[in-house]
């Protein structure tokens, strides 16, 4: 039986994480040490006499910040060489084998030493905690600063520049004979994977339960090929993450998971109860024994490429040739088109799309272009949408029966943002198709949104709140999935059912949104919406300087492609029976039916909201910069540069969403994820 608390284990994390830092390392002396590199030479921290200064920087060959940040380590090792510093790179990772720290400096372009720590005696001479970390020590090898390299990566963020660059400016004070302004700072990355007695009666070990946890919540990311930055399925790479992952599943960062438990239950999942939480506490903290391998599940099968469980009917590449990304600049969307070469009508039960380089790829979108459709024109009430890939999304095929249609000669046109990662890149993204047979079918899946495009957030206000009711239907409506969409300062997303007789219901709330964790939540049982339900999505934005991803509190910001502007789109899957008879007949497939009057009225609030001399219509000049081609592109469809009452309610109709604003408004002061009791209002 467990017998550990919740409390005690966390408090016995907290002092382990701590207990190489309990002295700090500014103003001591650093002892001469003795490291081999990864080609067998022997260095010493005395073979650096000459130098000046020393900066002694502690790397990892799979975090991700050390990663970010090996490349500027190189450069700024090769800038401050003439000046009398030397860089020295320590690898003190029980994870990380001498083949790995090769491939890992040779890919990032690092010139000087890269040390191999074993036992990791020096980190625990020097205090280091975590990677990237750095020492700066001057003539007589005392530590002059301590801690990050700068603020521009973080857990979960990147800056577009650098506001503070802490170890450039330590070096620049102490070679002009000045003290460090700033003698350590908190560094941001991966806990050093330390060796570390374990317990060996220790009642949970990693082969008779922490296996078994990481397989059914990590595994399906956390192995070769896949998004995760490293694998979780060998004992001696998981033991040396063992306080990191210990660090995330007690901040809640993993696994990511962000759906408030009072309302809805979803088949995807991925939170870890507080049982699994404690025995994953209670293991770190007995020092990550591995018990008896005799006791380890079954290793699972995967598809290697795919995260689908079968291979897919059908591959196609996106870009018939890999796309170049600058190193810097704005990318506008790029528009690819491939055609699938079908010669029968097909339903689609799965797809995936994936990036050939996920560094550069933000989201790509992909719709299907029946024959005779011209531009983006994909069509009515979703059923132009195939499939997406956003950061952190994992796809999982339809219900048995239930697909999407694509009828035969269409072509598929995807929608790829790029953004920029600081060096030229390439990328070529592919898609997989599942196919369905036309008996199997029952049902037809369409995706259906509602969205505020009238958004406009003031500069440092912390809680923005906005908020876009879907246009309801004649019919009912089975829905099977929720997707919200916002960007870098989106705190929180809401969904609710409103009924015909004015009762609400909360479908999914997410408080606390993650732009790097866009997830589809998946119901575990399909949601049957009576026909006149409304779909209402409320969400929040923090613009402060508070929010460590805000791009810039002080603009104004408005919806917009790119990350530093806004998005607010909640996205659902809805599934409607498909008659079986008549599809086998002739092919025919049922349609979503918007209640007019009720896209007629949402219409004319949308042209109010714009119409500044009040004749009924919006022209160009009325609308926000940057919108009015947008809009007009999609709703004057008989392009006399004004949209009309009829046009804005097809548009409307053909969207299934509320075409206005919302209520945009500022919320209460404090974080948007924390002050949600309006809501409801």
């Amino acid at each position: 039986m467990l017998r550990c608390s919740l409390v005690a284990v966390c408090c016995a994390l907290a002092l382990n994480s701590v207990q190489a830092a309990e002295s700090a390392p500014v103003g001591q002396k650093v002892e001469d040490f003795t490291l081999k590199d990864y080609r067998g030479k022997t260095h010493s921290l005395s073979d650096f006499d000459k130098s000046k200064l020393v900066v002694v920087a502690f790397l990892g060959t799979e975090c991700p910040l050390a990663k970010l940040y090996a490349a500027r380590l190189a450069a700024l090792a090769e800038d401050y060489a003439a000046r009398g510093v030397a860089f020295v790179g320590i690898n003190a990772n029980r994870q990380d084998s001498i083949t790995e720290i090769a491939s890992h400096a040779r890919v990032h372009g690092i010139d000087f030493p890269v040390l191999k720590d074993l036992g990791n005696k020096v980190a625990d001479q020097l205090g280091a905690v975590r990677t990237p970390e750095v020492f700066v020590l001057d003539a007589d090898r005392v530590v002059q600063y301590w801690g990050r390299i700068d603020d521009q990566y973080g857990v979960g963020y990147v800056r577009d520049k650098v506001d503070n660059q802490n170890l450039v400016a330590a070096l620049d004070q102490l070679l002009a004979g000045k003290k460090v302004a700033t003698p350590a700072s908190e560094s941001v990355g991966c806990y050093i994977g330390r060796v570390r007695d374990a317990e060996q009666h220790s009642e949970v070990t990693y082969s008779n339960q922490i296996a078994r946890i990481f397989q059914n919540r990590c595994v399906e990311c956390h192995r070769e090929g896949e998004i995760a930055p490293f694998t979780l399925t060998d004992y001696d790479e998981v033991a040396g993450w063992a306080d990191t992952i210990a660090e995330v599943v007690r901040d809640r960062r993993m696994p990511p998971w962000h759906a408030n438990p009072d309302h809805g239950k979803f088949s995807n999942d991925r939170g870890l109860t507080e049982e699994e939480k404690t025995k994953i506490f209670a293991w770190v903290a007995a020092g990550a024994p591995q018990g008896d391998r005799k006791q380890l599940p079954e290793p699972r099968e995967y598809l290697t490429g795919w995260s689908l469980p079968e291979a897919p009917d059908l591959v196609l590449n996106i870009q018939d040739e890999p796309f170049t990304v600058a190193a810097e600049g704005e990318v506008e969307y790029q528009y690819f088109q491939a055609d699938p070469g079908l010669t029968e009508d097909k339903w689609v039960k799965a797809s995936q799309i994936v990036p050939g380089n996920a560094a550069v790829v933000h989201h790509v979108l992909a719709f299907v272009r029946k024959p005779g459709q011209r531009g983006r024109d994909f069509g009515a009430n979703g059923l132009g949408f195939l499939a997406a890939y956003v950061p952190g999304y994992r796809t999982k095929p339809f219900a048995e029966g239930m697909a999407k249609f694509v009828p035969a000669g269409s072509t598929l046109v995807f929608q790829v943002h790029y953004t920029p990662v600081g060096s030229e890149q390439q990328d070529q993204c592919k898609i997989g198709l599942s196919f369905a047979e036309p008996e199997e079918v029952t049902h037809l899946v369409q995706t259906v949104s509602t969205g505020d495009r009238g958004i406009r957030i003031p500069p440092h206000e912390s809680n923005y709140r906005a908020e876009a009711t879907m246009v309801p239907y004649k019919h009912p409506l089975q829905v099977l999935s929720f997707a919200p969409h916002m960007h870098l300062r989106g705190t929180a997303f809401r969904y609710e059912a409103i009924y015909p007789d004015g009762e609400r219901e909360v479908l999914l709330d997410v408080p606390n949104y993650d732009f790097n964790w866009q997830t589809s939540y998946e119901l575990l049982e399909s949601k049957i919406l009576p026909p006149g339900t409304k779909v209402h999505c409320v969400a929040h934005w923090d613009n402060s300087e508070d929010n460590l991803t805000n791009p810039d509190p002080t603009e104004t910001v408005r919806w917009g492609d790119q990350t530093w502007e806004e998005m607010m789109i909640g996205f659902f899957d809805v599934a409607l029976p498909v008659d079986r008879e008549k599809l086998l007949a002739d092919g025919s497939i049922p349609a979503l039916e918007p209640n007019l009057p009720a896209a007629m009225e949402q219409a004319k609030q949308l042209i109010a909201q714009f119409d500044e001399d009040g004749d009924g219509e919006i022209t160009r000049d009325e609308l926000p910069e940057g919108q009015a081609r947008q809009f007009f592109k999609m709703i004057d469809q008989d392009g006399d540069d004004e949209l009309e009452l009829d046009e804005v309610t097809e548009f409307i109709k053909r969207r299934g969403e509320r075409g206005g604003r919302g209520r945009g408004e500022r919320g209460r002061r404090g974080r948007g994820r924390r002050n949600r009791d309006s809501d409801s209002e």
